[in-house]
């Protein structure tokens, strides 16, 4: 297929891309950078520069034509959500690169004569807020925190594409892979010996590995047995506790010092509450689908992000 992709050209399309590429698709990436992914190198892989949160981008003729010539699209455009304190300028951020992009590229799908096959939009197991006693599946209500509420607004703007094409929409939850995301934050600390559980240890993590999540992505992409919403979550959510005493196990060290709340909350401010409340969710959909996990289990899915090949 030809394949429009936004919000692919990082963490999680340095896997993805070279995944559909294998696949025998044809690739537009879509991107604010000059040259994303730069170790992809394959003429099936062409580079657009662009800020797809702004409708004006999606009248440039090239972006038109890639458009025009898409028979699938895959948008996980967003702000890292935990990087950074989260001012009125982040909030904005996190939510305009969301909501915004998604709000922009549906409508340019939809005043396409022909639509594509199937939309795969990203969203986040932030929708149905944090509890440390909840579990939650994708019948589960929102939450009505800052990040329930910011899931909702992206699912909303999401949901428009329904009308026209196969919308399938992925909550995704903690992914776990070397070179980025929380994992990459944790290890350098872990591998010092000075690693240990964060804030009570005793909230929920709901990981997937990058390579389940890529798998999950072509799945979707080329299946239309898929439809609708899915919890984008290996099947055995962790607590931290459990992750950071696995994490240690893994890599040989100890993993007992804690990181407490507090520092975190110096660091992130209301950011902090995505590490330290997190949320215990359960795939049920996918389940039912019958996708196969390759990594259903928290110490290989570590042990392969981990080990020194990952790198």
């Amino acid at each position: 297929m030809r394949i429009l992709l936004v919000g692919c050209s990082g963490f999680v399309g340095a896997e993805l891309v070279p995944l559909l590429l294998e696949r025998g698709h044809q690739l537009s990436l879509v991107s604010r950078q000059p040259r994303p992914l730069p170790a992809v190198t394959d003429p099936r892989l062409e580079r657009l520069q662009a800020d797809p949160a702004d409708p004006a981008s999606w009248q440039r003729p090239e972006l038109r034509e890639a458009l025009q010539a898409a028979e699938a699209v895959v948008n996980l455009a967003g702000e890292p959500i935990a990087e950074q304190r989260w001012t009125p300028a982040q909030l904005r951020l996190l939510e305009s690169s969301r909501v915004a992009t998604t709000r922009a590229l549906v409508a340019a799908l939809a005043a396409r004569p022909q639509p594509p096959a199937v939309l795969v939009n990203g969203s986040a197991i932030g929708y149905y807020g944090t509890s440390l006693t909840g579990r939650f599946d994708e019948a589960s209500p929102a939450g009505s925190d800052v990040l329930g509420r910011l899931c909702q607004a992206w699912e909303a703007a999401a949901a428009e594409a329904a009308a026209f094409t196969r919308l399938v929409i992925l909550r995704i939850g903690i992914v776990l892979a070397p070179g980025g995301g929380a994992l990459g934050k944790m290890l350098p600390v872990f591998r010092t010996g000075f690693g240990g559980p964060i804030g009570s240890g005793r909230q929920w993590m709901s990981w997937i590995s990058r390579t389940d999540l890529c798998a999950l992505i072509a799945a979707a992409l080329e299946d239309p047995a898929y439809s609708g919403t899915f919890n984008a979550v290996a099947p055995n959510p962790c607590t931290m506790a459990a992750f950071a005493a696995e994490l240690g196990r893994t890599l040989g060290r100890p993993s007992l010092l804690p990181v407490p709340a507090p520092v975190l909350q110096l660091l992130l401010g209301e950011g902090a509450q995505v590490v330290l409340e997190g949320q215990r969710v359960q795939p049920a959909r996918l389940q039912q689908q019958g996708f196969a996990f390759r990594y259903p289990e928290l110490s290989p899915a570590l042990a392969a992000a981990t080990s020194p090949a990952a790198h």
